[in-house]
Parts: C-alpha cells; sequence; structure tokens
C-alpha cells in the first residue's frame, strides 16, 4: 500500500472508530443520564484543552507563546461573539430562550455549534500528524494514528454528549461528529502534499480549538450545573468532572506520549531512532520528528 493510501486509510478510519466508539458509549449509557454525562463532558474538554491541545500549542517550535497565548483568548471571544450570532438568529420574536423566565432544557444547539468547530479545528491538526508519520516511516503512522485513536475516544465522547445536550438526535449528533472528524482527511491530504508550510499555522489551530472546548465548558455547561445546588448532586458532578479529566489523562498514558518529546511506545520510539539516524539537516521534513513525538 503506497504512503498516501496509508493517510487516506488511516485517517478515514482513524476519525470514524473514535467518534462511532463515543456515540455507542453515550448511547448505552442512556438519555436518562443525560444531565450526569455533562458534568462528564465538562471534564473531558477540559482536561482536553488543558492537558493535551494547549500544551502542544505551546510546546510546537513553530509558535510564538504569546501569540498562541492570544489566540486562545481572541478564539474564546470569536466564539462569544458566534454564539450571540446563534441567539440573535433565533430571537427574531419573544419567544425565544433570552426571553424566557424558565429556559428550555437544550440551547437550541449553541454550545453544539461552537463544539462542531472546534472539533473540527483539532481534527485537522491529527491528519497533519498522521500524515507527517506516515511520510517518515509506515510503522511509525500506525502507531501514532492508534495514539490518536486512544485519546480521541474520550474526547468524542464529551463531543457527543454536548451535542445530545444542545437538542441534537441520535442520529444527527452522529451525523454531525462524523461530518467534522472528516477535517482528519483534509489535514491528512494537505500534510501529504504541503507539510512544510502548513506546521507554522499549527500551533494556532490548536489555539483555536483549545478556545472552543474552553467556551463550551465553562460559558455553556457549567451554568447548567449550577441549578441543582443540594449537596449530593454537587459531590456528584466534582466527581465526574474528575472523571472526565482522568479519562483525557489516562488516555494519554496508555497512547504512550508527552509533551517532551519523549515516546514511551516502544515501536514508535524505535522508528524515531532510526527516522533521526536516517534524516539530513537539509531534508525539508526534519522538523517533524518534534511534531511526532507530541501525538
Amino acid at each position: 500500500m503506497s504512503t498516501l493510501n496509508w493517510i487516506l486509510f488511516s485517517s478515514l478510519l482513524g476519525g470514524g472508530i473514535s467518534v462511532l466508539a463515543a456515540a455507542l458509549l453515550g448511547n448505552l449509557l442512556g438519555a436518562g443520564r443525560l444531565s450526569l454525562l455533562i458534568s462528564y463532558a465538562i471534564g473531558a474538554l477540559l482536561g482536553a484543552a488543558f492537558l493535551e491541545v494547549i500544551p502542544h500549542a505551546f510546546a510546537d517550535g513553530g509558535g510564538d507563546p504569546a501569540r498562541v497565548a492570544a489566540t486562545i483568548l481572541a478564539g474564546i471571544l470569536g466564539f462569544f461573539v458566534l454564539e450571540k450570532l446563534v441567539l440573535w438568529r433565533h430571537c427574531h420574536h419573544d419567544h425565544c430562550e433570552a426571553h424566557d423566565a424558565q429556559p428550555p432544557g437544550h440551547d437550541h444547539g449553541r454550545s453544539g455549534l461552537l463544539i462542531l468547530v472546534g472539533d473540527t479545528f483539532h481534527n485537522f491538526v491529527d491528519g497533519i500528524l498522521i500524515a507527517a508519520a506516515f511520510l517518515q516511516d509506515t510503522r511509525l503512522g500506525i502507531v501514532t494514528a492508534l495514539a490518536i485513536i486512544a485519546h480521541e475516544i474520550p474526547q468524542e465522547l464529551g463531543d457527543y454528549m454536548v451535542l445530545r445536550h444542545s437538542g441534537y438526535s441520535r442520529r444527527k449528533a452522529l451525523i454531525f461528529n462524523l461530518l467534522a472528524s472528516c477535517s482528519t482527511l483534509v489535514g491528512g491530504l494537505l500534510a501529504y502534499f504541503a507539510l512544510s508550510s502548513l506546521q507554522v499555522w499549527i500551533p494556532y489551530i490548536l489555539a483555536v480549538a483549545a478556545a472552543s472546548m474552553i467556551y463550551v465548558a465553562v460559558a455553556d455547561l457549567i451554568p447548567g450545573l449550577h441549578k441543582r445546588p443540594e449537596l449530593r448532586a454537587t459531590v456528584l458532578q466534582v466527581l465526574l468532572i474528575g472523571l472526565g479529566i482522568a479519562t483525557i489523562a489516562l488516555a494519554q498514558v496508555l497512547s504512550g506520549h508527552d509533551h517532551d518529546g519523549h515516546d514511551h511506545g516502544h515501536g514508535e520510539t524505535e522508528a524515531h531512532g532510526s527516522f533521526h539516524q536516517e534524516a539530513a539537516p537539509p531534508q525539508p521534513l526534519r522538523r517533524d520528528a518534534g511534531l511526532l513525538h507530541r501525538h
């Protein structure tokens, strides 16, 4: 199988597996537990943003830390404006969530739309990482794709539950999540043909993805938890948020990578070793080693 075919296959399969596994888990847990799973989704989103996406954005040598931080702030403000536009679209008359004393159980798809935007950016970067790995070594590409699938499942579960919370049916939540995962394929194809030019933008793309996760978790989902102020509900919410964060951290450990460029997976380390020995400084793909170590 050619390198391009490996990239296409892994990008499609990787995105599809993580989305389908997340939807299956969400459906098995049932709609009756949706309010509880929102707490888990908050933890998964915050864990993915602060433990996974932001460290990658700062660790990538192609981005200035101050500019990356400014991009995160700009992204949060941008998602606030986007949410306002969605609200205005629904509030062209006097009967909408903003005017009701008792808001409905969902948010007219606002948080779902925002999370889909951020997920699309994040999956796009995953596609770049998969392509960069296969361009160096087939085994390295396979290990990288498996690692991405492992850490994407808990995040996709959080995204799926956010879509359900926003009023999406099971079918629509699955379809929109699958469509967002197609950006993995787009990122992989662009990286195959123009990897060096895309690297400069990776930290800022990740910053926008992180901004989406933070904004949805803090601005859209956490306020809903305050509707149940009783002690038992609060303790359960805190535990589930912690579980969501812990799931992301565990996925990082199981996928065998950290943010210092030290890979813990034997196969990937071995492949990296041979890459460093064979690559010469003039080769344009030399910069990708640091990128691959982090995902």
